[in-house]
């Protein structure tokens, strides 16, 4: 085989949700890391009404992968485009296609294709780019499927919300808090304990025991992108069992005596887990409001230490 043999996959799905429904959910990349298990995080590099250039982290076969990609959006035929700029061992090129077609105006079918070369054609990197792909597909179609066929109830379901705090100190004393995470166990009380390792230099990749307020334990899995020194990305992939999704950020930005730091995060409800886990006759409501003291009440409390942290060192 040659290094300009191309290999060609094709993954698909039908959704009980209007076509035009899954063609949004496939053209906004923003929602991806909410929507799809394997995207940590989405970066736009370039952006137009008929194209975008972006930057994605995801896991593939249990790594970290980052690569940028290309978009060409087709609304008419409802149809996206993609090809990788820069892509990472085995994979020497890849590219492919979306395509949504209805099937009746309250069902469609979503196609995903695939087109690649290898690294010198190793047939263990044709091997490994192919789970992947089967692996990392169903898992995005899958995601499509249950957001889209959830449509009219994601209003309710997706919410966001921030926690900001001034410090009175230098944002890179902040910024060291918050990306040596490694050492909250010793830093922050409802820290029980936190593996990080950093293979690639602003890759993180954690497991956290948190201390709840009756006592008890429980354990998330998070890869967290790190970007300079003044924001750094996360998304769980071992979530509670309340949420289907949960990503969130901390910013840094100047402000007066020293900087203002905002956690914010972004949730997805699992419906079919509220009366198991808040019990019998709870709703969405509670759910959000459930969720929304639990996190902030957390993420509240690492600003704080931060913050004392931080200007602790400017004293």
């Amino acid at each position: 085989m040659s290094g300009a043999d191309r290999h060609r996959t094709l993954h698909s799905t039908e959704v009980d949700a209007p076509a035009e429904v899954v063609y949004g959910i496939v053209s906004d990349v923003t929602r991806w890391p909410e929507f799809f298990a394997p995207n940590v995080h989405v970066e736009h590099l370039e952006r137009t009404a008929a194209s975008e250039r972006i930057q994605i982290w995801a896991t593939a076969n249990s790594e970290v992968k980052t690569w940028i990609s290309r978009r060409e959006f087709d609304a008419e035929q409802l149809k996206v485009g993609f090809r990788q700029e820069v892509s990472q061992p085995p994979v020497a090129s890849m590219g492919g296609e979306w395509v949504v077609t209805a099937i009746d105006a309250r069902r469609s079918r979503l196609d995903l294709h695939h087109d690649f070369t290898v690294v010198e054609d190793a047939p263990e990197g044709l091997a490994w780019i192919n789970s992947a792909l089967d692996t990392n597909s169903a898992a995005e179609l899958a995601g499509i499927k249950r957001i889209a066929e959830q449509h009219t109830e994601l209003d309710q379901l997706m919410f966001s919300f921030d926690d900001t705090l001034h410090v009175a100190a230098d944002g890179a004393d902040v910024f060291e808090f918050l990306n040596r995470a490694d050492l909250w166990p010793e830093r922050v009380p409802h820290v029980a304990r936190l593996d990080l390792t950093e293979d690639v230099p602003g890759v993180q990749v954690m497991a956290m025991d948190t201390r709840t307020a009756d006592g008890s334990t429980h354990t998330t899995e998070s890869i967290r992108v790190v970007f300079g020194s003044d924001r750094i990305v996360y998304k769980q992939t071992t979530v509670p069992a309340l949420m289907t999704a949960h990503t969130g950020r901390w910013t840094i930005e100047a402000a007066g005596d020293g900087v203002d730091v905002t956690s914010r995060h972004t949730v997805i409800i699992k419906p079919s887990a509220i009366e198991r886990i808040l019990g019998e006759g709870k709703t969405v409501a509670d759910a959000r409001a459930y969720i929304h003291h639990a996190l902030s009440t957390n993420s509240t409390t690492t600003l704080k230490f931060a913050r004392d942290f931080a200007e602790a060192r400017r004293g």
